[in-house]
């Protein structure tokens, strides 16, 4: 059984992990949690000894195949629990991250299964970001990035790559939500900016905001 504190971290170093084969270093984590370096040293050590991680001083920090599959469990309990809150308590998706991080600790395995069930085995959170099954397998549908499109392109919004609570805000104020339809109509050489149409209604997103928009062609 791993605390509060430690399942954390491994999420976290699961996340910093995802695009890259190199070890993950204690000031990326630390950064991350806003707290010292030496403070994410002593806690990785923890994790070590419970072969969760394999650490090597001035080298970094990788997950062990049982760290992995831990984290792993991690991200599925919280992104259920996002879609519970969603789609049966009526939260709008800016306001779920902050109580699925408290939910995400419940580990009863049968609940997570009967969660899972009876929200017909959804396959992607209110954010789009896929949910592992009771496997830990992700479906590895690839998408890509507003930024990457060009003038014609067509799509669907399938999810964001931010999550705070301001950025989700101000999608849903400009009716950038899931499952959108879009057609880029023009990208501004100078500064990358996007207009797009979207239910016959010409929207404008900076290059900023259109690279956290993922969208299936």
């Amino acid at each position: 059984m791993q605390s509060f504190t430690e399942e954390n971290y491994l999420k976290i170093i699961y996340h910093l992990s995802l695009n890259t084969e190199s070890p993950v270093q204690t000031n990326a984590i630390a950064e991350r949690i806003q707290t010292k370096a030496a403070s994410v040293t002593d806690m990785i050590k923890k994790l070590a000894d419970k072969q969760l991680v394999d650490y090597k001083k001035y080298q970094g920090v990788k997950l062990t195949d049982s760290g992995k599959a831990s984290a792993i469990n991690i991200v599925r309990r919280h992104r259920l629990w996002e879609v519970f809150l969603v789609e049966k308590l009526n939260f709008k998706w800016d306001e779920v991250h902050d109580i699925a991080e408290e939910l995400e600790h419940i580990k009863s395995p049968e609940l997570i299964e009967r969660l899972d069930e009876f929200l017909a085995f959804p396959k992607n959170d209110p954010h789009g970001d896929p949910i592992p099954d009771k496997n830990g397998k992700l479906d590895n549908t690839i998408f890509i990035k507003l930024s990457k499109l060009k003038t014609g392109d067509k799509g669907l919004i399938m999810g964001v790559s931010e999550h705070s609570s301001l950025f989700l805000q101000h999608l849903e104020k400009l009716g950038l939500t899931l499952g959108k339809q879009i057609k880029i109509t023009e990208i501004t050489d100078f500064d990358g900016s996007v207009e797009l149409n979207v239910e016959n209604k010409q929207i404008n997103v900076s290059r900023e905001v259109a690279k956290h928009i993922l969208i299936k062609i």
